[in-house]
Parts: structure tokens; C-alpha cells; sequence
């Protein structure tokens, strides 16, 4: 009799330690899988309206990028040291891409680390510019998205200056912009005291210490005098579908290569943000379910 409890006792024992076994290794498998291939992000703002809606959930392809290891503490803002394998394509005109933001115009590094999703307009080597709301890459009309957006009625005339705009102190307007070239890794830019702004902030990113100072007529990096620069990386020019009102490339910049997280490209859920979660059912109840399972191009 005794032994025979002992046996029941180590059958239940037994089945603890396969169902642990099994629950770790399913745990470790989802952990590579968001680690290595891919990613979740959720939408916060409406920049890409109606192409994704505020309250649409994502999958990211990081793999097709290059792949990284995490880039910080989950939930925190700490960085964490990484390495980034090699991709199967570099990111394209036209592809919905899922970045962190590099920080505002003028700002070294953001506070805290939060992705963005735009579409990708430019690519290094590529002049962009705009006329009247329409954009042009290398002097041909860009692709127009199906969803594509204008909600402002009136168009900012050429010349009227945004003071908001990228690159400070241009002439230009969210509606009127350009011409500007999109950097390249190895690019050598000329450097002087009339548009030492432009790329100030980019230089001290690539530091990613503040080293650009200007005396007199004179440009400084890192306490060297300066005539040019080397760019260390690619960048990219992003815009929202949603065109005036996404807070974009035209008002924070270019996008590094390095920053660049991976190709949104499924909605795997959707609801009505506006609704409280302490409002779970009707939370729920507000499912998008012709968005679920839908692919974003």
C-alpha cells in the first residue's frame, strides 16, 4: 500500500516537473521570437490615419532589417548595449516602418525610448521635396497611399516659414518644403556658420555628446576646427499618410539607420483606445474585428 502512493506521489511529481519543463521552454521560444523576429508595437497617434488607426496593434518584422538584441529594459528607458544582425534588405521607399524616435529637432536624445510608425519616403542618397502638399523624391512625384489624408483645407504658401520646421531656420512649411538631400554613410558635408545648424544635432548624435561648437566664424567637433564632416550612418526621411497632422521628419529630422527597428505589416488586434481598460467589457466590446488579421501596406 505504501508503495503504491509513493508511485502516485512521483507520477504527480514527475508531471510538475514535464509541465515545468514545457511552460520554460515555451516561455524561452516566445522570449527568442520577440527578441530575434518579431516585435509588437501598439499605435498611440493618429499620424498614419487611415492606413493604421489609433488602437491598431501590431506585428514587426524585425528580421527582415537585421534583427537586434533588446535595446533596453523592458518598460524602462534604460539602454542596454546590443548588437544587430546583418539584413536581408535595407528599408525601402514605401515601407511602413516601425523606428525609435530619434528626439526632437534640437534635443541630443529623447527622454524616453519610444518607437514611432511612418512610412519610409526617402532613402539615403534621395532629395525630397514638396510643393503644395505633393511630394517628390529625385523630381518625380512620390507613390500617393490609398488612405492617404489632408485634413487641413488651406496650404501654407511658399516662403511662409514654420518655425517648427526641419532644418531650423529654413524658409519652409510642412506644405512648401525642400529641396533637401538625405544623407548617406560617408557622405562628406561642407561645414560653415550659415549652416552649421542643420547638422549640429546630427553630429552630436552620432557622438551622441554635444561636440559641435561654433566661435566666431569658426566650427569646432569634439575641440578640433572643423571645415567638413564625415556621416557615420544612413538616414532616412519619414512621413505619416495622415500629412498634416503627423508630427514627422519634417519637423524632427532624419532617421538613423541604427534606430530602425523593423516593417510593420499585420494588425493582429484592434480597438477603441478612448475607452478605459477598468472598462473591460466594453473595452472589448469595441473589437475592430474587420481590422484583425489585416495587413498594412
Amino acid at each position: 500500500m505504501t508503495k503504491k502512493v509513493e508511485d502516485i506521489h512521483k507520477t504527480q511529481t514527475e508531471k510538475f516537473i514535464e509541465f515545468t519543463k514545457n511552460l520554460l521552454f515555451a516561455l524561452i521560444a516566445a522570449l527568442l521570437i520577440k527578441t530575434f523576429l518579431i516585435e509588437t508595437s501598439r499605435v498611440p497617434t493618429g499620424s498614419m490615419e487611415n492606413t493604421i488607426l489609433v488602437g491598431d496593434f501590431l506585428f514587426v518584422n524585425k528580421f527582415i532589417y537585421g534583427t537586434s538584441s533588446p535595446r533596453n529594459i523592458p518598460f524602462t528607458n534604460i539602454r542596454l548595449p546590443y548588437f544587430q544582425l546583418p539584413a536581408i534588405r535595407e528599408p525601402e521607399r514605401k515601407d511602413i516602418v516601425v523606428f525609435e524616435y530619434p528626439g526632437d529637432r534640437d534635443v541630443l536624445k529623447p527622454a524616453s525610448v519610444d518607437n514611432y510608425v511612418k512610412r519610409c519616403i526617402a532613402v539615403p542618397g534621395d532629395t525630397i521635396s514638396i510643393h503644395n502638399k505633393v511630394v517628390k523624391i529625385n523630381g518625380e512625384e512620390f507613390y500617393r497611399p490609398p488612405n492617404i489624408q489632408y485634413r487641413k483645407p488651406s496650404v501654407d504658401p511658399p516662403g511662409f516659414r514654420d518655425p517648427n520646421i526641419f532644418p531650423k531656420g529654413f524658409n519652409w512649411n510642412s506644405d512648401n518644403y525642400g529641396p533637401l538631400a538625405v544623407p548617406a554613410k560617408g557622405d562628406v558635408v561642407e561645414l560653415n556658420k550659415y549652416n552649421i545648424e542643420m547638422w549640429r544635432t546630427l553630429i552630436d548624435r552620432e557622438y551622441e555628446r554635444k561636440v559641435v561648437t561654433v566661435r566666431g566664424d569658426d566650427i569646432f567637433i569634439d575641440g578640433k576646427k572643423a571645415t567638413s564632416y564625415t556621416l557615420q550612418d544612413d538616414y532616412y526621411f519619414m512621413m505619416g499618410d495622415n500629412r498634416d497632422d503627423s508630427a514627422d521628419s519634417r519637423f524632427w529630422g532624419f532617421v538613423p539607420r541604427r534606430l530602425i527597428i523593423g516593417q510593420a505589416f499585420l494588425i493582429y488586434w484592434s480597438w477603441n483606445p478612448a475607452i478605459p481598460f477598468s472598462d473591460f467589457f466594453n473595452l472589448i466590446g469595441s473589437t475592430r474585428w474587420d481590422r484583425i488579421a489585416k495587413l498594412v501596406h
